[in-house]
């Protein structure tokens, strides 16, 4: 795992809000770009707009991008006045963001990830044995997400799971480590999908709906104590082994690992059987802000840079499953088995984590 760890922190930026010049920073490229564009992106896409050859290839079209992390839904409440675009992990907050900015319909969605769960292998082996998990192989499985939300509920422990005790690390409550649903999308979407398995299959769409369904959530979340408010924080303590053996991230970044051609041997992705697509969505404040999220969705140099980051680009999935052909142990490349949850609309979201985080 330290070995992991290394690997990781080479190639994961620091979570939480930093500011950074992305493009045009570059001897080379300066003579290039000719318009700069600012934006607030989640901190899950910091690597690719970090990386030189993203650079370089929106200098190649006109472009310097500078951008600050944040996370997606702590960004409807920043002052985005002087910023061309807003880049949140998913359309919820998207929308929300649109809607007070006025920005013009359709949103770019360059690319989008599925939500999985990262396991160590002793932990993915005995949720298997349970029944709360199917494992495909030594490194892929399905979380069954029913079976799981009714452990959750039983307040069940790893100590009362068949074969936990030959792993001394298995110990505590059963849960999934998430990010704070209030701030960040990851954490959010979970409980869109949780919510849309306890309630029968039906989105949250009404007061009565969050009502019936808050406890559950309520207990997923308290059960955690203090959440990050990154996806790349809680994956970092997943590979460091200071964290929970059971992590809620994005695909994207397990992806990315792999492509380094990086070997992550105590690493189970686990699939849930129903899950949610986090899409990246642009939300243009300008013209400027447009035309870079068109870019970003059509330059065939920029979504081949995209899969390499981990993203699934919109509208073709072969790219996606070119660029990963060689990582099918760790990934389920056509989503195979998985089903995916609406998600409800912000107003109800928002009001979902805070009544999960109580």
């Amino acid at each position: 795992m330290k070995r992991i760890a290394g690997i990781v922190l080479a190639v994961l930026l620091i979570g939480g809000v930093v500011a950074a010049v992305v493009a045009g920073r570059h001897g080379d490229d300066k003579g290039t770009a000719t318009k700069t564009v600012r934006g607030v992106i989640g901190s899950e896409k910091a690597d690719f707009f970090a990386d030189p050859d993203v650079v370089k290839a929106l200098a190649a079209k006109g472009y310097t991008v500078q951008v600050e992390s944040s996370g997606s839904w702590a960004m409807e409440g920043l002052d985005l006045k002087g910023y061309d675009f807003a880049f949140p992990s998913s359309q919820a907050p998207s929308d929300a963001l649109a809607a007070k900015y006025h920005a013009q319909e359709p949103l770019p969605r360059p690319f989008y990830s599925p939500l999985v769960v990262v396991a160590h292998r002793s932990a993915a082996g005995v949720l298997a044995a349970n029944g709360l998990a199917v494992l495909d192989g030594s490194n892929r499985g399905t979380l069954k997400m029913g079976a799981y939300l009714d452990a959750a509920r039983q307040g069940r422990t790893w100590q009362q799971l068949k074969g936990a005790s030959a792993h001394g690390e298995l110990t505590g409550t059963l849960y999934i480590t998430s990010t704070d649903p209030e701030t960040s999308n990851s954490g959010a979407l979970y409980l869109a999908a949780a919510s849309y398995v306890a309630d029968g299959g039906k989105v949250v769409a009404s007061n009565a709906d969050v009502d019936r369904t808050a406890p559950l959530l309520h207990q997923l979340v308290s059960v955690q104590g203090a959440q990050q408010s990154s996806s790349d924080a809680v994956f970092r303590d997943f590979v460091s082994d200071a964290g929970n053996p059971l992590v809620l991230v994005y695909e994207s970044q397990i992806a990315a690992l792999l492509q380094q051609q990086h070997t992550v041997d105590d690493l189970v992705v686990l699939y849930p059987d129903t899950t949610v697509n986090s899409d990246h969505t642009v939300v243009p404040l300008d013209a400027n802000g447009r035309a870079l999220g068109d870019l970003l969705s059509t330059d065939p140099t920029l979504r081949l840079l995209a899969v390499r980051h981990g993203f699934r680009p919109q509208g073709d999935a072969s790219e996606f499953m070119s660029a990963t052909a060689g990582a099918t142990g760790y990934l389920n490349q056509k989503l195979t088995g998985v089903r995916q949850a609406p998600v409800p609309t912000s107003e109800v979201l928002h009001e979902m984590a805070r009544r999960a985080r109580g």
